[in-house]
């Protein structure tokens, strides 16, 4: 495994969780707050945020690769297809958390997604209802003021447990809002927050697959 590297040079003012990890770094830089509207990218934080309950963001995004392969690159259709023979293969794959219940949920979640995409025309058409289509750009001066949740991912928790997902408690959900750019809880010092960078934080927007970080 590779870690794409930050320039030891590199001074910008960051949140204050980004530890001088060069993989955490990235992550922060390239992929935390962007708004994202791609179903693939949706899928993909779900999994991995799902399979972070009671671990470190660390644990899983040093992971990352192994569940991308472990996950047919986080393809929801193929997902939701596995089989007990898969799961069980899945249990023995040292490259993800093997845990029992965060990999059946995985798959039951796979098929939810897909019925929300019918219902829908898209997950991303879905989830962004929960902020009225648009980011919510707060503007905390430290870390300590950002919340575990709101009322917004209490909303958005209790329909996806409706919907038959697991592992979407409203702490998990507020973390895939804050990731996927349904909310921007950048502090104001970051050099990422909008108001220190308006021409970039307008255009950036994932609507492709993310980058991969680690390789």
């Amino acid at each position: 495994m590779t870690i794409k590297t930050i320039d030891s040079t590199d001074e910008k003012i960051r949140c204050g969780w980004v530890s001088n990890k060069p993989y955490y770094m990235s992550y922060h830089d390239k992929e935390w707050g962007i708004p994202v509207h791609d179903d693939h990218r949706h899928f993909e934080m779900l999994i991995l945020e799902g399979a972070q309950a009671g671990l470190s963001w660390s644990t899983i995004l040093l992971r990352r690769e192994g569940y991308r392969k472990a996950f047919a690159k986080f393809d929801p259709v193929k997902v939701a297809r596995f089989d007990a023979r898969k799961q069980a293969a899945l249990l023995n794959d040292t490259g993800i958390i093997r845990n029992r219940l965060k990999i059946k949920s995985a798959i039951t979640n796979a098929q939810a997604f897909l019925k929300i995409q019918e219902e829908c025309g898209s997950f991303d058409a879905y989830i962004w209802r929960f902020v009225g289509g648009q980011p919510t750009i707060n503007h905390w001066t430290n870390m300590s003021q950002v919340p575990a949740t709101t009322p917004e991912s209490d909303t958005l928790s209790k329909d996806l447990k409706k919907r038959g997902f697991s592992f979407v408690g409203s702490i998990v959900i507020y973390a895939h809002m804050q990731a996927a750019g349904l909310v921007n809880d950048h502090t104001t010092d970051c050099f990422r927050h909008p108001s220190n960078n308006n021409s970039r934080a307008s255009r950036d927007t994932i609507t492709n697959k993310a980058t991969t970080l680690l390789t």
